[in-house]
């Protein structure tokens, strides 16, 4: 008997599922059919002294020791990293508190990790020898880049010598060129962040007036993430915030040795990145828990994020203060606190 023949259709239905079969490999799959890696989480940084320690975590090898696969991603320009964080060009970023209240505002989705640092010392208002208090800055030429943290901090030394912005000859410029100007003595007195503070110092004829080691908690620093990025790859985020904190605790017991490393790898030298650390107070896992706190002083991350969105506001940057109750995910801290244990 001869044997039945399969009809035409029949024939080209089972090839079409063949093939569907062969080309619908998952999108975390190899073409030898292998897992592949998950794609890295990609963190911004941009030139403070404390967000250098990235470096560190890098190549001292904690991202490996925690088995999470991340790529470090460097921006000249900070405001570019805060783009790229809202855009979604990258998961994570190292941030002011002050530049996470406008997207926010927005509807952005962005969670706040751990606090990285509070500067101590590491903002402020060089000025020339001829000034020597806040109050001396009336009708004088003053520079920094507005809407940013040394904006703010402008505004909140003036408030407390009782003078206005209106009280000064404000100039509007980023806060690099505002540090060379003062340099080139086209300004009375600059608000500068480091490494350009000291730079301004040393270079310019002049001296630290006012800096923030006198508002302790006043400027906050953070690791941001998006609300997705938080959600979907929760264990890679946890992994990070392990590595990190390992970063720190070295950085307290090899100090030296991971000053010049670091130093290296940013590009300046050794004793600029020493000064400039010294004016960051780095946080431990409890010191960031203990900051999520409410409260009615600059130590209460929720205090400060009030006024800094106060300021905002007046600026007619933002419409609303935004819930920042939503903003922060103490879920990771708690969990690093208790592996640390």
């Amino acid at each position: 008997m001869k044997k039945k023949k399969f009809p035409l259709l029949v024939l080209s239905i089972i090839f079409c599922l063949l093939l569907a079969a062969c080309g619908s490999k998952s999108a975390n799959e190899t073409s030898d059919g292998n897992k592949s890696k998950k794609e890295p989480i990609k963190i911004g940084f941009s030139a403070l002294p404390s967000w250098y320690l990235w470096h560190l975590v890098e190549k001292k090898g904690f991202f490996e020791k925690h088995g999470v696969d991340v790529e470090l991603v460097w921006f000249p320009v900070y405001a570019d990293s805060l783009s790229a964080l809202n855009t979604g060009e990258i998961d994570g970023n190292s941030q002011a508190l002050l530049d996470s209240i406008s997207p926010l505002e927005k509807g952005i989705d962005l969670k706040a990790v751990f606090i990285t640092d509070n500067s101590l010392g590491g903002d402020g208002l060089v000025a020339s020898n001829d000034i020597r208090s806040v109050k001396d800055l009336k009708g004088k030429k003053v520079g920094t880049e507005i809407g940013t943290i040394e904006h703010f901090f402008l505004l909140t030394a003036l408030h407390e010598a009782g003078l206005k912005e209106s009280d000064v000859k404000f100039t509007n410029l980023s806060v690099q060129d505002a540090g060379n100007s003062f340099i080139a003595g086209k300004l009375d007195a600059a608000g500068l962040w480091e490494p350009f503070l000291s730079m301004a110092v040393n270079k310019g004829k002049g001296h630290k007036l006012v800096t923030s080691a006198d508002f302790p908690g006043l400027i906050s620093d953070l690791f941001v993430v998006r609300g997705d990025v938080a959600k979907e790859r929760k264990e890679d985020v946890q992994k990070i915030v392990a590595a990190w904190f390992d970063a720190v605790d070295y950085l307290s017991q090899n100090y030296d040795q991971s000053i010049q490393l670091i130093a290296d790898e940013a590009g300046i030298s050794k004793e600029e990145l020493d000064v400039g650390m010294k004016g960051f107070k780095l946080f431990s896992p409890e010191e960031s828990l203990n900051a999520f706190k409410e409260g009615d002083n600059y130590q209460s991350f929720y205090y400060t994020a009030e006024k800094n969105a106060e300021f905002l506001k007046e600026l007619g940057f933002i419409k609303d203060i935004p819930d920042f109750s939503s903003f922060v995910d103490t879920s990771f801290i708690k969990a690093e606190i208790e592996r640390a244990k």
